[in-house]
């Protein structure tokens, strides 16, 4: 049995790197859940100095993100030099804010069972400190329930 994850998990360009990258409000594509257990947002801060955001999760109803709803979620924060991640931290649906600087990873991770009737998810960025900062978004969805090499398209 291979140990590798192809089949296993979908990865989608949330939003590409981009200098200002949160600059308002920012929303990443919408992806479908109906065939995952679980979206992870990795959120990258490349270079800024005082920027920051307010992450939140979002459940809707389609791809075009209508009638969205935040939801509660998980996340840590990698910042600092090293590669050691901080506590796993359960955000509520007001989610939480970065923090100001550089070279800073987010990894958010929201399980289907918490989109009640919705089939469908996205990340959002308010900025509350306006600071250009280089950054993106990747989105993982994992825990596939029909796992093949070539997975079907999550976007629409």
């Amino acid at each position: 049995m291979s140990v590798l994850s192809f089949g296993k998990r979908h990865i989608v360009k949330g939003l590409d790197a981009v200098a200002d990258a949160f600059s308002g409000t920012v929303y990443s594509d919408v992806v479908a859940m109906k065939e995952y257990a679980v979206a992870r947002f990795i959120v990258h801060k490349g270079v800024g100095v005082l920027g920051t955001s307010t992450l939140t999760i979002e459940a809707c109803d389609n791809a075009n993100g209508d009638n969205p709803v935040a939801i509660p979620f998980k996340y840590q924060a990698y910042i600092g030099a090293d590669d050691l991640p901080g506590a796993v931290t359960a955000a509520t649906s007001a989610g939480f804010a970065t923090t100001a600087g550089s070279s800073q990873l987010y990894v958010l991770e929201a399980d289907s069972q918490s989109l009640a009737a919705k089939a469908w998810i996205r990340l959002k960025a308010v900025e509350v400190v306006n600071d250009p900062v280089l950054g993106g978004i990747m989105i993982e969805l994992l825990g596939a329930r029909y796992a093949t090499d070539i997975p079907n398209t999550v976007i629409a």
